[in-house]
């Protein structure tokens, strides 16, 4: 590409080949360097005292490093980007950005369960208010603002359950208070949804999932608006917060192929959800991208995509003795927790204690599927032997 074509518009497939590397900058190399390190030396007092040179110490950033958060930066078309050493480690860093002793926090009742465990046992400690409100709630959140409402978090769609939530005008209504809006976008990714274009402020991943995609790494990454920046970037150098530079590339390494991975995910996935529809152990089916699933509309305005993850329900009067004998007959499904590798997993879902704005019916038996890059045929006949072998 020529000098004068480098400020042309690129559509999203280009910009995850190209975001975040200069192979001119590393003799021609096409991938950045791993690099280890800790000590960084001047060649000067004078620049060491200025702090005249690039890097200074290694838990501030390194080659590595700076790759990645600028190729999030790029994809999610922020002010700036932090990386944290899981997803959890970003959502907990993203929100000490934007609450103080003495604040309300916000909380969307269907976020990650590890979450809600921070913000029930860590914010409480530092004079945090947490409340948990429906997601269904758009605009209307509003009537839950408090003149000490700081933050709103949301995640689209909710953990286990995948409702989906007006993100665009939940934001509207916080930043007309001067809040702060958070969102988890694990499921998308920056690739099928750009939640600060919708108004997020801070928009989460947990970069272990879809972004490494080969379950051998722990990532977390945070991309700010102008607004959140400047908090977000402080909060991450008084913590400390660094990633190793071998997890930093495979999220790199991961990154490239983001595209073709999650349209084989979507693609084996409704594969999937076609024939469990006609299951007549099968109740309702858990994704947003289906037509008939409430948060479709929502869904169609917001993503450009969907991925492999989604949940069912077994018809009324199965038991969980049955719904567990199920997930024991898989095969080619493991019995794991995280998703976005290439693999297929399974999970029985379990709200008692994960939710507390909305009802919970003990008695739905809920599986959690993650559809891989296995052929789907083959993920369907493995569904069905279970089916057979624990309902006959």
């Amino acid at each position: 590409m020529s000098s004068s074509d480098k400020n042309l518009p690129l559509k999203p497939d280009t910009k995850l080949a190209h975001a975040g590397r200069d192979s001119r900058a590393f003799h021609g190399f096409v991938n950045p360097p791993v690099v280890h390190a800790s000590t960084v030396l001047y060649p000067d007092i004078e620049t060491m005292v200025k702090g005249g040179q690039t890097y200074s110490y290694a838990r501030r950033g390194n080659p590595t490093t700076d790759s990645l958060e600028a190729a999030i930066c790029e994809m999610e078309g922020a002010a700036g980007a932090k990386l944290a050493n899981s997803g959890l480690n970003a959502i907990a860093l993203a929100i000490l950005s934007c609450v103080k002793s003495g604040d309300h926090i916000l909380i969307v009742d269907t976020a990650y369960g590890p979450t809600r465990y921070f913000a029930d046992t860590v914010l409480p400690n530092y004079g945090v208010s947490v409340e948990y409100y429906d997601p269904s709630l758009g605009a209307e959140i509003k009537k839950l603002f408090r003149p000490e409402t700081t933050a709103v978090f949301t995640e689209a769609p909710g953990s286990l359950t995948f409702e989906m939530q007006d993100v665009p005008a939940i934001a509207t209504a916080a930043h007309e208070i001067g809040a702060t809006v958070l969102m988890d976008n694990t499921w998308a990714s920056p690739l099928y949804c750009q939640p600060i274009a919708m108004g997020v402020d801070l928009s989460i991943q947990a970069g272990t999932k879809y972004l490494v995609g080969h379950s051998d790494a722990m990532l977390g990454t945070i991309a700010a608006s102008e607004n959140a920046w400047e908090k977000l970037d402080a909060i991450c150098g008084a913590m400390g917060s660094h990633v190793a530079p071998d997890d930093v590339y495979l999220g790199l390494r991961g990154l490239r192929t983001l595209s073709v991975r999650l349209e084989r995910h979507q693609r084996n996935t409704f594969a999937v959800l076609d024939w469990l529809k006609d299951q007549p152990q099968i109740g309702n089916l858990r994704y947003p991208a289906l037509e008939t699933d409430p948060g479709y509309q929502i869904w169609k305005r917001d993503f450009s995509g969907s991925c492999g993850l989604f949940g069912f329900d077994f018809v009324d009067g199965t038991t969980k003795q049955q719904s567990f004998a199920f997930l024991d007959a898989l095969n080619l499904f493991g019995l794991g927790y995280s998703w976005g590798g290439f693999e297929s997993l399974a999970i029985p879902v379990k709200l008692k204690g994960m939710r507390s704005a909305l009802p919970v019916d003990e008695n739905l038996q809920t599986v959690r599927l993650h559809i891989g890059l296995e052929d789907p045929e083959d993920l369907i006949k493995d569904l069905d032997q279970a089916l057979k072998k624990t309902f006959g």
